[in-house]
């Protein structure tokens, strides 16, 4: 596009005032802005303003007046205190992940700057005897699972795929690449590991004009985890026909699971929650854990005028929170963890209403350059807007929707604070996971002393399994294993 055609695009979209110091620009600055402004659907970014405002007003005055329920008995279902239905569940995705029908979304586009990093958050060691990174630890449950479907279908090792979508940000995909080719990316095929890079909008000043944070470059900030779906539709690499959701088509993926890559417990591709979903016909569900406490500051998984929804804490009152069902448990209890499940059916399918989505609101303070002298502000109070959308907020959109309550315990331990907080820092993601490598010791028929701490490879156990050569140990010394074989030095 010639650059007086690009003018006039960006006029007539009320975007004009990106061009105020186009003349003072050298050509390397031209270059730079030419290519971030035609790559901007300038009209797109528009619509999205109109829509999050109108959205966020009819949010304001709809407050209180739209009922939101728990939600209903046939939607829901737990594995708390299940083992039949676990087991039933469990088979049908290990069924599933044998036939190479799954595939995993992680969503890891953010920097562990809470946490003293500018890494990659994935990149993260919480301290563990092996200093394995979230990472890490995620890579070797799937290898390690892909090697139990593999049995369980009585298929050849190595046969069984699990491929891993990684969704990383601007400021993080070269470092996230970078770290998988260091570490071999831990031992699983690099060609079933795809990188794909969430999208990005401008900053938008309160009245919706595209905010320039210097004279040559716009303001962007990343479109939040709800970016995930259009990013799927957006090539991963220089073939311009390749993007995730054909990779997902090429290997006739059915069921993709999605989660956030802070969380060390997580079960990625859990054939429990997959064999679930794929009971239930769901188009796509989400995983819970029941709420610690009345008031404890998480969104819900609830109905919002008969759709579902995820509600904000601050959304229900103390009378909702406090409220028991028929069986004494709180009435608003799934707590949303951001670990969902997808067919590639829905995935293709999101695009399809994708313009009815609203995107939410954050107001920040943004630097920028003064457009009448040309000199760098750094304000003192919001003065723009970020745009984001969030995961779930496709819920209200699906036709088959499902909820799975999972034990806090086994499967819920998020890394977002600094360490020495005491809550959901690197020192509680090691105590949480260290607990459940006791359990799964204990449950084998092995006694751990107190005190005695040992880290279980995931390429040992995904969850507790393969562990039968233990019954009747003691172990009295602390240690980090490899191997079943590796135990018996820590009798």
């Amino acid at each position: 596009m010639s650059i007086d055609a690009l003018r006039q695009r960006y006029e007539a979209a009320g975007q004009g005032h990106l061009f105020t110091f186009w003349d003072d620009l050298s050509p390397a600055e031209r270059d730079a802005l030419r290519a971030q402004l035609e790559a901007l659907d300038i009209e797109r970014v528009n619509r999205i303003y109109r829509k999050a405002v109108e959205s966020e007003q009819q949010l304001k005055e709809s407050a209180g007046k739209e009922a939101i329920e728990p939600l209903p008995e046939d939607a829901a279902d737990s594995v708390i205190g299940l083992p039949e239905k676990e087991s039933e569940w469990r088979a049908v995705g290990l069924d599933a992940i044998a036939r190479g029908e799954v595939g995993v979304l992680l969503m890891a586009g953010g920097q562990g700057t809470r946490l003293g990093s500018s890494a990659p958050k994935g990149c993260y060691d919480i301290g563990l005897p092996s200093h394995k990174s979230l990472f890490q630890y995620q890579a070797e449950r799937i290898a390690r699972l892909q090697q139990v479907a593999a049995e369980a279908a009585g298929k050849p090792a190595g046969s069984v795929v699990i491929p891993w979508y990684v969704m990383t940000s601007g400021p993080t995909r070269q470092e996230t690449e970078s770290f998988f080719k260091k570490h071999n990316f831990f031992g699983l095929d690099p060609k079933n590991v795809i990188f794909f890079e969430q999208g990005t909008l401008p900053c938008l000043t309160m009245d919706g004009k595209v905010i320039l944070e210097t004279r040559s470059r716009v303001a962007v900030a990343p479109d939040g985890n709800g970016g995930l779906y259009a990013a799927l539709r957006q090539p991963f690499s220089a073939d311009k026909t390749q993007t995730v959701l054909s990779d997902l088509e090429r290997r006739n993926i059915r069921y993709v699971h999605s989660y956030c890559v802070d969380n060390c417990l997580v079960k990625v591709a859990d054939p429990i929650f997959l064999g679930y979903c794929i009971q239930k016909q769901a188009d796509c569900a989400a995983k819970v854990v029941p709420k610690a406490s009345p008031t404890e500051s998480v969104g819900v998984v609830a109905r919002r005028g008969h759709k579902f929804s995820v509600v904000e804490y601050s959304e229900i009152s103390r009378e909702q929170a406090e409220r028991r069902d028929a069986r004494g448990e709180l009435a608003f209890r799934a707590g949303n963890i951001a670990n969902h499940f997808y067919t590639a059916a829905f995935l293709r399918g999101v695009q399809a209403f994708e313009d009815e989505l609203a995107f939410h609101i954050a107001r920040k303070k943004i630097a920028h350059v003064d457009l009448a002298s040309g000199a760098p502000v750094k304000p003192a109070a919001p003065n723009g807007m970020k745009l984001e959308m969030f995961v779930f907020d496709v819920f209200p959109f699906t036709h088959h929707f499902a909820v799975l309550e999972v034990s806090r315990a086994e499967e819920f331990s998020p890394l977002k604070n600094a360490p020495g907080t005491g809550a959901d820092d690197p020192g509680t993601s090691r105590r949480d996971l260290l607990a459940q490598h006791r359990r799964f010791l204990e449950a084998a028929g092995a006694k751990v002393l107190d005190g005695v701490e040992i880290e279980l490879s995931p390429l040992v156990t995904y969850a507790g399994e393969g562990l039968e050569s233990v019954k009747g140990k003691t172990f009295s010394r602390s240690g980090y294993v490899e191997s079943v074989e590796e135990l018996d030095a820590l009798v």
